[in-house]
Order: C-alpha cells, then structure tokens, then sequence
C-alpha cells in the first residue's frame, strides 16, 4: 500500500519463505522468532518485527529500513499481487463497483493485472489513523 515491492503469504512454511527471501533478494520481515532465527542462520536477510500492535510495528520498519509512511496512491501497489495499481475514472468501473460506492467515492484505483479496485472506503480512516500514529512513534512523539 505504500508503495514497497512486498510479498505476503500466510500459506507457505518456513522453508520456502526462506528460499524466496534468498533467491530474490529480498528482505525477510517477520514476527516468528523461530523463523528470524532460521533465516538469519542461513544468511537471509531477515528483520524480527516487533511491537504491540500495527502503528509500532509500522513505526520500527520505517525506523529500521527509512520507509516513508506517507499513502500516495501514485505509487502504492496491489495488496493482491505486488502491481502498482493505476488511478481509474468512476466512469470505466460502473460494472465493477456497488452503486452505493459510486454514489458516496470519486477516487479509484485498479490493479492493471489482477482488476481488484480500490477505494478509500470506511476502512480508511483507521488506516490513516495508524500511519499518523505510526509517525508519531517513529519521530519519538
């Protein structure tokens, strides 16, 4: 969402989110100690999460890793697949939206190759309100 190249799965075990991380290169981040530990024992690069709850977590990555916690739709991905989404007019999704969304949102988004749309919905407010407060924590307020 906030534009990083991420890769999620709650369905692989352990050995293959290790081979994934190693073979692409990419930054293991987790909150399993056990999986930390096996990773980093394979040279992974790998990151222990911590925190008690969404705003900390997001805090330590942006502390750890100089990820900025700024939403901007211009480069946010695909929760889905990883594809940068594109803004989309109202007009091109009258088949793809309930038409209460239509009649309350102006602002969409789709992802060019999986077609899920987004919206900032009733859910966005508590995500902007974990972002502020993710901020507040990584600036020490």
């Amino acid at each position: 969402m906030l534009g990083h190249n991420a890769k999620y799965s709650k369905d692989m075990d352990d050995a293959m989110l290790i081979k994934i991380a190693k073979t692409e290169r990419r930054v293991l981040l987790t909150r399993d100690l056990e999986l930390y530990q096996r990773a980093a024992s394979q040279r992974v690069k790998a990151f222990f999460v911590e925190g008690e709850n969404e705003a900390e977590r997001l805090a330590s990555l942006a502390l750890r890793f100089g990820i900025s916690l700024t939403f901007d739709p211009g480069i946010s991905r695909c929760p889905k697949c990883n594809t940068r989404i594109k803004s989309v007019q109202k007009a091109e999704l009258e088949n793809k939206i309930p038409p209460s969304t239509r009649c309350y949102y102006e602002s969409f988004w789709e992802c060019p190759k999986c077609g899920k749309v987004y919206w900032q919905g009733a859910h966005w407010k508590r995500i902007a309100e974990t972002l502020e407060n993710a901020e507040r924590i990584e600036k020490g307020d």
